[in-house]
């Protein structure tokens, strides 16, 4: 579920008629009614034919030193690096220093099933190479610098989850290959070829590779809830695939640039916006009913952050998130886009409901489905309820009714029925009833 929050809900936007007056007033009240219910902190920013039309900062990037989010403020992006990642190889392909249909074995032999994955592959997250975060023991080491000979002998050991090209499954650690490949293909570091080919022709000065976060050079750190500062991951270890520091007005730059033909030519974006199983080259795509849009959603520690493109309008948005529990970016993405295409949308009420946290108890258990393929664990920590997919993060249940709660990040509902130990899952349109086993 949480891996899916930006990725696969679809919004209703019915019309491609694009706001001729932008109500900038209306989102201003959007925000403010966030900010005060503690429902976002982060920044936003939205671009109509390479204009920006919009920038908005709530909440705070460093709670301790109440130091507040600006549209100076620069995050980390997750996986919103594969983009430029994808970019850097693309501009390889064009340059003659790699081709597709390479094999990993010319960089990587000693992994499995090398001689069979390409580069394009790996772009589209079809090498079958298992993906290291997934794992337990990714939390033994990710706040501790890896040098690249220790983490590709912990992707070579980690084997291969399929065969190459046989289906889509998301892996960083095929992204932290490609960065490698990058370094070893051009004798630089994948910040300086970051630098060079992307940040400096555009005029991004807010976006490079991270380390250590400063908040005296306007880095947010991210909390978890109860404003707790997060663990921050070690940024040799996701580099290409999640090191990259932005913010949202330099991404929708990127944006624009990458989508109006300034950084790649006609034939390598062609080929970066050719999806199999919904992914591109480091590009997902979004269908809000008639728009269709390119872009990437990126989490990382409690950083969350999402960008699209549409090009009807020519429009660009991004938004950076660093709380790890709040209204939710893809609500927030719907009332962007609503702004922008003329379409209405709600201010959000919030309203406070009590629970006793005696009743907890009552609901703790491991529920399963026939329809559903994971089974999801509730627990309590005698404060709040919890609730935890297999293979998923665990996520804070927010009480709004007896028997009810939600999770407002990712659009999910859930009503118990305690009699009967059952519960009913809402989310995107899904409606289904778990049992307790």
């Amino acid at each position: 579920m949480y891996k899916t929050l930006f990725t696969s809900a679809l919004l209703s936007v019915s019309s491609v008629l694009l706001s001729q007056s932008f109500n900038k007033e209306k989102l201003d009240t959007y925000f403010s009614t966030l900010e005060k219910n503690n429902k976002f902190s982060g920044s936003v920013a939205i671009t109509q034919d390479n204009k920006l039309i919009y920038t908005r900062s709530v909440g705070y990037s460093d709670i301790e030193n109440k130091i507040l989010n600006s549209d100076k403020t620069k995050y980390r992006i997750g996986s919103i690096s594969k983009t430029f990642t994808a970019v850097l190889i693309l501009k390889n392909f064009e340059e003659g220093k790699l081709k597709p249909d390479d094999k990993l074995s010319l960089f990587f032999p000693q992994i499995k099933n090398a001689d069979q994955i390409t580069i394009s592959q790996l772009l589209q997250h079809r090498s079958g190479i298992h993906n290291i975060t997934d794992d337990n023991s990714y939390m033994d080491y990710y706040q501790e610098p890896q040098s690249e000979a220790k983490l590709v002998d912990i992707i070579t050991k980690a084997g291969s989850d399929f065969q190459p090209d046989s289906k889509y499954s998301y892996s960083n650690s095929g992204y932290i290959l490609l960065t490698y490949i990058l370094e070893k293909v051009n004798k630089k570091s994948y910040a300086e070829l970051l630098k060079e080919k992307i940040t400096k022709p555009l005029g991004l000065n807010s976006t490079y590779v991270g380390k250590k976060i400063n908040s005296q050079n306007n880095e947010a750190y991210s909390y978890s809830p109860g404003n707790k500062k997060s663990a921050e991951t070690d940024m040799s270890i996701p580099i290409g695939a999640g090191a990259v520091v932005s913010n949202p007005t330099d991404i929708v730059k990127f944006s624009n640039a990458l989508f109006n033909g300034k950084l790649l030519n006609k034939e390598s974006l062609e080929k970066m916006i050719t999806v199999r199983d919904g992914y591109g080259y480091g590009l997902f795509t979004t269908q809000f009913n008639d728009l269709k849009g390119f872009g990437h959603s990126g989490g990382i520690d409690d950083f969350s952050s999402l960008f699209v493109y549409y090009n009807v309008g020519n429009v660009s948005f991004a938004l950076d998130s660093n709380v790890s529990e709040g209204y939710g970016n893809n609500l927030i993405a719907k009332a962007l886009l609503s702004a922008v295409y003329n379409k209405p949308y709600d201010i959000p009420e919030f309203k406070t409901y009590l629970a006793d946290v005696n009743d907890f108890a009552k609901y703790i258990g491991t529920y399963a489905s026939p329809t559903f393929p994971l089974k999801i664990v509730i627990t309590t920590d005698n404060t709040s309820l919890k609730a935890q997919a297999t293979g998923q993060s665990e996520f804070t249940l927010t009480p709004t009714d007896k028997n009810k709660f939600e999770f407002s990040q990712a659009g999910i509902k859930m009503e118990f029925y305690p009699d009967k130990k059952q519960f009913r899952l809402l989310q995107n349109g899904l409606d289904i009833l778990f049992t307790k086993e």
